[in-house]
Parts: C-alpha cells; sequence; structure tokens
C-alpha cells in the first residue's frame, strides 16, 4: 500500500468520524428535543380531550348535597370513570380548595389542599391557555388537571378537582417513552452512521480528487514541466492553494532563468577571462624565456624592450584581477561607502592629469570642463575614482586615434551633474541596456576591442551604493555620452 494510499484512507476515516460525531450529537439532541416535545404534545391533547372531565362529574353525580360529600353514588359513578380512564384522579373541593373526599388510596395522597389561585386562573382561562395545577400525590409537582364548581341551591358549595396525569398513566407513559425513545435513538444512530458513511465518501471523493488533481500538477512540476500551472479552483481555501502554488512556480521558474543565464554569463566571463589572461601571460612567458636563453647575446635596449613588454604585461593582468576583486565585493554587498564632502573638481583635475600622457600617446584630446563655484559632494572618494578610471578606461578603448574624450561637471539644485563624452564607434540603442550588466562584453559595441564587461557594471553598483544612477546616450559611429549624479548632501 502505497503513502498516498494511506494517507487518504486516514483522511476517508477522519472526515466520516467527524460527520459521524456530528450527526449523532445531533441525533441525541434530537430525540431530547422529540422527548421533550412529545411530552408537551401529549400533556396539551389530554388537557383538551379530557378538560372537561370535572365538569361532567359535576353535573351528572351531583356529589355534594346539603353542603356535605355524598359518597353513596358518586363513588360508583367516579370509580368506574377512574376505571375506563386509568389517567384520572378525582377529589372533592370546598370552596376554600381543602381536599373534603377522593377515590384513591388514601396512603398516597400527601396534600389536604391544592392552591385555588390556580383552580380560579384554569375557570377563568380558555382551552389552549390553562395552567398547570396542584399533583395531592406529589406535592411541588405541577400536573394537567380539570375543574368544575359544584353548585347547589344556587351557590358554589364546592369543587370536583380531576388529576388528568395520574401514578398508573406515568408509570405506562415511562415504559413507553423509554421503549420510543430507544428505537428512536437506535434508528437515528444508524440512520447517522449511514449518512456519515455516505457524506464521507463523497465529501471524500470531491476533496481527494481536487487534491489529487493538484498533486498531478506538482508531480509534472517536479519532473520538469515547469509550464505546469493549478487551474479551476479560485475560490476557497484550494484557491488560495492554487495562487500560492502558481505565484511560486512563476518565481521559482524566474529565479531558474535567471541562474541560467547568470550561468552562461558566467561562462562567457570565464571564457573571457581566461583569454585576457592568457594572452598577456603567453606574451610574458615568451619574452622571459626569451631573456632567460638569449640574455647574454641581447643588447642593452632589445632587452629593456622585452621588459618593458613584460611590465605592461602584469600591469594589464593587475588590472584585470583587481576588477574582478572589485566586482565580487560589490555583488556580494561587503563594501560599504565611507562618504565624505570633497571637492570633486581637484578630484576630477588629478584623474584627467593621470590620463593626459595616455591621451598625447594616442593622439586623444582630453578636454575639462570645470565651472567654479562647484558645492562640494559626499560620497566615497576611492569609489567616487575608480567611476572615472572605468569610464575613462571605456572611453580610452573605444576611441580611435584622433578622436575626443571631454569631461564636464555642471552643478545641480543638489549636487554636482558629471558628463564623460568621447567619440569613439559608439553604442547600438538594442545594447545600450546591456552594457550595464554583469558580464557583458565589450565586443557588443562593435568594436574589435575585447573585454570582460565589468568596467561599467563595477560603476553602475557604485553609483548605486551612492543612490544615484548611470544613463548613456549615444547612436552607433557617433560616439558615447554616459551621465550621473553625485548628490552634495
Amino acid at each position: 500500500m502505497s503513502v498516498k494510499t494511506i494517507r487518504g484512507n486516514l483522511l476517508f476515516w477522519k472526515i466520516s468520524a467527524v460527520f459521524a460525531s456530528l450527526l449523532l450529537v445531533l441525533a441525541l439532541v434530537f430525540v431530547l428535543i422529540g422527548s421533550r416535545f412529545s411530552k408537551s404534545y401529549y400533556m396539551t391533547a389530554h388537557q383538551q380531550l379530557y378538560g372537561d372531565i370535572a365538569g361532567h362529574l359535576a353535573t351528572i353525580t351531583q356529589p355534594i348535597k346539603n353542603g356535605r360529600p355524598d359518597t353513596t353514588v358518586t363513588h360508583d359513578i367516579i370509580h368506574s370513570t377512574m376505571v375506563a380512564n386509568p389517567s384520572v384522579e378525582v377529589y372533592l373541593l370546598d370552596t376554600l380548595g381543602n381536599i373534603t373526599d377522593y377515590v384513591v388510596p388514601q396512603a398516597t395522597v400527601q396534600m389536604a389542599k391544592v392552591d385555588m389561585g390556580k383552580v380560579r386562573e384554569w375557570l377563568a382561562s380558555d382551552i389552549g391557555k390553562r395552567p398547570l395545577g396542584d399533583n395531592p400525590k406529589r406535592p411541588g409537582e405541577e400536573s394537567i388537571f380539570s375543574v368544575a364548581p359544584v353548585v347547589e341551591n344556587g351557590k358554589v358549595a364546592g369543587y370536583v378537582y380531576a388529576v388528568l396525569a395520574s401514578e398508573k398513566q406515568k408509570e405506562i407513559l415511562g415504559a413507553l417513552n423509554e421503549d420510543l425513545n430507544f428505537r428512536l435513538a437506535l434508528y437515528i444512530f444508524f440512520a447517522a452512521l449511514l449518512g456519515a458513511f455516505v457524506v464521507g465518501v463523497v465529501t471524500f471523493f470531491l476533496i481527494t480528487d481536487s487534491l489529487c488533481s493538484i498533486a498531478g500538477v506538482f508531480k509534472k512540476f517536479q519532473d520538469g514541466d515547469y509550464g505546469a500551472r493549478i487551474s479551476g479552483f479560485a475560490k476557497g481555501n484550494l484557491g488560495v492553494l492554487t495562487a500560492t502554488f502558481n505565484e511560486m512556480a512563476d518565481v521559482i521558474v524566474d529565479n531558474i532563468e535567471k541562474v541560467t543565464v547568470t550561468d552562461r554569463l558566467r561562462q562567457e566571463l570565464i571564457a573571457n577571462v581566461s583569454h585576457d589572461l592568457r594572452t598577456p601571460l603567453s606574451i610574458m612567458q615568451g619574452y622571459t624565456e626569451t631573456l632567460l636563453i638569449k640574455g647574454d647575446t641581447l643588447s642593452r635596449a632589445e632587452a629593456d624592450r622585452y621588459l618593458t613588454i613584460v611590465h605592461e604585461g602584469t600591469i594589464k593582468l593587475s588590472g584585470l584581477v583587481d576588477q574582478l576583486f572589485q566586482y565580487a565585493k560589490l555583488e556580494a554587498n561587503v563594501v560599504t561607502p565611507q562618504k565624505e564632502f570633497f571637492p570633486l573638481s581637484e578630484l576630477v583635475s588629478d584623474i584627467a592629469s593621470a590620463y593626459q600622457l595616455k591621451a598625447q600617446e594616442r593622439k586623444i584630446a582630453l578636454t575639462l570642463a570645470i565651472p567654479g563655484g562647484l558645492p562640494a559632494v559626499l560620497a566615497d572618494i576611492g569609489l567616487t575614482e575608480r567611476i572615472f578610471q572605468n569610464l575613462l578606461d571605456n572611453a580610452f578603448k573605444f576611441t580611435p586615434e584622433g578622436g575626443q574624450i571631454s569631461i564636464t561637471l555642471t552643478p545641480t539644485g543638489e549636487g554636482v551633474s558629471v558628463r564623460v563624452a568621447d567619440s569613439g564607434v559608439g553604442i547600438a540603442r538594442e545594447f545600450q541596456e546591456q552594457i550595464f550588466e554583469r558580464y557583458k562584453q565589450a565586443d557588443l559595441l562593435g568594436s574589435k576591442e575585447k573585454g570582460t564587461g565589468l568596467g561599467l557594471a563595477i560603476v553602475r553598483k557604485i553609483l548605486e551604493l551612492h543612490q544615484s544612477s548611470i544613463r548613456v546616450f549615444s547612436e552607433k559611429g557617433t560616439g558615447a555620452v554616459f551621465e550621473f549624479e553625485l548628490w552634495a548632501v
């Protein structure tokens, strides 16, 4: 037996047990209510059927003569009445409610007087609203009764008081009620059990059918069908489950796609970095081997040229490793800017001076446009320097000889706007958003130059740490302009 089958059976029995318990409780309540109302119904029916018996006895028998009970005739008639209807017990009362005569065993009578207030209320009430009265055999226990005045010489001489629920009746009804309640409870028990079984089966089928459909979608998704989604359960708890799974699946698929893209780009980065590392290393290895083998036969000028090439290779490798290390720290969010106020114009002038020699060698015009009165900016000096270095390196990489590179600073209301422009190969519109993404290669720009694609990604990361962003404006073949802001507050 599978785990699903066991769980399904447990769910079935749990549902069935809940419904069976509920129906049994309802059955018990129904039995209690039915017993209570059957008793009330019987008493009401008995009251209406035999409510006038006292009046008939008072009229027919004339139980009081000369103000005293006449037992010679009345006892026989009343006894016959009680034999014919065992539920009736007859008493004679005087005008104050005292019991003067009765046709029941004397030892069982526990009261000598009944409440005349109930008698008067009964006589004044309609048939359906007659109150309960005293039961002489059971003090404190009210019972249905019938009462009628006995008139002698035009005056009320007493009352015929008939209790309509005798002890005999209670014995018979008690036995019948026990049998009725037992049979009623038994029938309801089996009906509840059957109902619980039917409801449990139907409910189990409806619930497990839905759950099996949902589980099937889960299985498809687990097996690699990432397009599998749950449909058809828009409301209720299953609706919440459906929406939650579908949203979770969308997030998982999106993350998988991101991981896939990242992995592909990472592979591209490894390939590019391997190429960038292999070339200078191969050159350095070749020239160092030449120096080792032919060191005694090389002229001083040739040896110096070889050493210069090796030195330039080490600088290139150092720069590449530095960029990789810097981006790794930015990506891991372990870089915290040490912000301070400083004049941006002085930093930019120093950086431009450092690049002037490279510009002269490449015959590129590197110009500055710095107005007076610029506010000091609040930023990390080292990270800001890296921004300008990466942007200038990018500009020199894609600007041919005889081109131009310019840096323009402009005051704004809240800081300084920076504009770095070049007259290089430009950037096609479809690549302008991609160039700031990690691991994007520079060959997307249409140049023969190769790169790791980390320089501009580092720039964007640093600006994000300064609550700023970078924008590019370019057309292919017309150069590129990079703009961003540094805040003074």
